[in-house]
């Protein structure tokens, strides 16, 4: 073998390498973008806390304020969010949340979903139908005379957020969001936790969802799952517990 030839077939080793180290390098490109959605009765500044840490931890974080005058109008306003980030993001979401993120998470640019005290309905499945399976403890949901939904001021904290303060709650009773009750008995088209990886908080506390039907969805789904002793807001009263699992879905998601 001549030298030319020699050095030919070094530089197209080293070239192919390079390509191939450029290659792994992209698919390990950092996920740094977290939405976060908010579910019923409370609006996207519960995640405050949360997003506090995740921001300090180097994450770029949006919080989806969904109408919740519909599903469809919730997944739409939970897309147009994910389609402003400038990557790859984790999607989160509490509680009905949960049911939008499912569907919003089909979209292409969702790498993980995080599921915080929330439904995740299979395809064709409603969160009412989840819920008619395991009901929850609470019975202080009420329904005013067009169609929306409201928990009961004087039950509020013991059923919602028992683990914060009550002039907290109380005043989270007073400035509650009343969704469409139509929402919750809307159907799944595709249940994104069957082609991304799923991560999962289940609250052993929650009185507004079952922690049975919590542990059953979460293991139906394969999701990664960490139990915390907290109310149905496990993402405001323990909100380092729930950035840890969001931060660790973020990481290894990484390498998907």
């Amino acid at each position: 073998m001549n030298i030319s030839s020699y050095v030919t077939r070094i530089a197209a080793a080293v070239a192919l390498s390079s390509a191939a180290l450029g290659s792994q390098a992209a698919m390990a490109t950092p996920v740094k973008n977290i939405v976060l959605v908010h579910g019923y009765f409370a609006d996207g500044s519960g995640w405050q806390a949360v997003s506090k840490i995740l921001t300090r931890d180097g994450y770029k974080v949006a919080v989806v304020q969904e109408p919740e005058t519909s599903f469809e109008d919730d997944v739409k306003a939970t897309t147009r969010v994910i389609d402003a980030q400038d990557g790859p993001s984790i999607l989160v979401g509490h509680s009905y949340g949960g049911a939008v993120v499912t569907e919003a998470g089909n979209d292409a640019k969702v790498a993980g979903l995080v599921y915080v005290a929330a439904f995740q309905p299979d395809t064709g499945e409603t969160p009412l139908q989840l819920t008619k399976k395991m009901p929850p403890a609470t019975q202080a949901i009420k329904a005013t005379a067009d169609g929306h939904l409201y928990i009961d001021p004087a039950n509020f904290h013991q059923d919602f957020a028992a683990d914060l303060p009550a002039a907290e709650t109380g005043f989270m009773a007073i400035s509650q969001v009343t969704p469409a009750a139509q929402s919750f008995d809307t159907p799944i088209t595709h249940a994104s936790w069957r082609t991304k990886p799923s991560w999962a908080v289940v609250a052993t506390a929650d009185r507004a969802i079952n922690p049975d039907l919590e542990r059953f969805m979460t293991q139906r789904a394969g999701s990664k799952t960490v139990e915390i002793k907290s109310s149905h807001v496990a993402y405001m009263s323990h909100p380092a517990e729930v950035a840890k699992l969001i931060e660790q879905a973020a990481a290894q998601s990484d390498k998907k």
